[in-house]
């Protein structure tokens, strides 16, 4: 009977356990389509800005604009973003693992972390790199006016001299089951490839280089972070959703299982019970023949 008592218990356990992650994919399923869409509608974008401000940094001087120019001084500055949650499967372990790897190579350079989501913030502070600043508590009301809150320090900061270079490392959204774990440089701003051969010649400003240089170069910054705080959300929700449907598929499987150990528990208690039934019988049935 106790048998029988604690496989019901584990099944009424593994049944509410199945309703929650049940409910968190649905949960999931119906941000991640939010989420897909402003992503897709930005990406056009900022990819077309991206190409456009390395056409620009290709073909104008180095000296003509702060965000242009290139130092020497090895101080870097990684920004890394994940998850504010957990429970996406390897989301946040796949950008902290990359993350580390980054900051190992980069073992010669002064380091100094800027960390976006509670994720990332718990790991590096048990850890004896230096946290910069942190962003936590804001993804799920992601506005554009976090990305300006953070691409302006970021921008402050690399302008005062205080860094030489600017990576971000987050999770590029793909699919619904894939996440693409991406590192790029933020500042100074990368120039596009040369193509050989071809002339290098610089554009014609209107009204001038450095008014418009002023307002375009930090547009593009911000426009760069949005997009993957944007691609991390989506790939967050997608990374979630993918964990949850397998979550509560191995559930289902787990009740099926001590449905079937229950059912033989139960099985073999009525097999007994009729034996002790059968022999109680015979043994009355000797006794009165005697």
């Amino acid at each position: 009977m106790a048998i029988l008592r604690d496989i019901r218990r584990r099944i009424r356990a593994v049944q509410s356990t199945q309703k929650i992650t049940r409910a968190m994919k649905l949960v999931a399923a119906a941000k991640l389509r939010r989420a897909q869409e402003r992503i897709l509608e930005a990406r056009p974008y900022a990819h077309k800005m991206g190409e456009l401000l390395g056409n620009l940094a290709l073909r104008t001087a180095a000296g003509r604009h702060p965000l242009l120019s290139r130092r020497e001084g090895g101080r870097r500055q990684i920004v890394i973003i994940t998850a504010d949650k957990g429970l996406c499967g390897a989301f946040n372990s796949n950008v902290l693992r990359r993350s580390v790897e980054f900051i190992r190579q980069s073992a010669e350079a002064r380091l100094t972390l800027v960390v976006v989501g509670r994720k990332a913030r718990d790991h590096y502070r048990r850890r004896p790199w230096s946290i910069k600043s942190e962003m936590v508590g804001f993804f799920d009301r992601l506005a554009y006016s976090h990305a300006v809150e953070l691409s302006t320090r970021l921008i402050q900061e690399y302008l005062a001299e205080e860094t030489d270079e600017v990576y971000l490392i987050y999770n590029e959204f793909r699919s619904v089951a894939v996440q693409r774990v991406v590192r790029e440089q933020l500042l100074p701003i990368v120039a596009a490839p040369a193509v050989a051969e071809a002339p290098v010649v610089d554009y014609l400003y209107e009204p001038s280089a450095d008014s418009i240089l002023a307002d375009l170069l930090p547009r593009h910054i911000r426009t760069q972070v949005y997009r993957a705080l944007m691609e991390s959300l989506a790939a967050e929700y997608g990374a979630r959703m993918t964990a949850m449907e397998a979550a509560t598929k191995n559930a289902q499987e787990m009740i099926e299982l001590l449905t079937i150990q229950f059912n033989k528990a139960r099985q073999e208690r009525i097999t007994k019970e009729l034996l002790d039934i059968v022999g109680g019988a015979e043994a009355l049935r000797l006794a009165a023949e005697a």
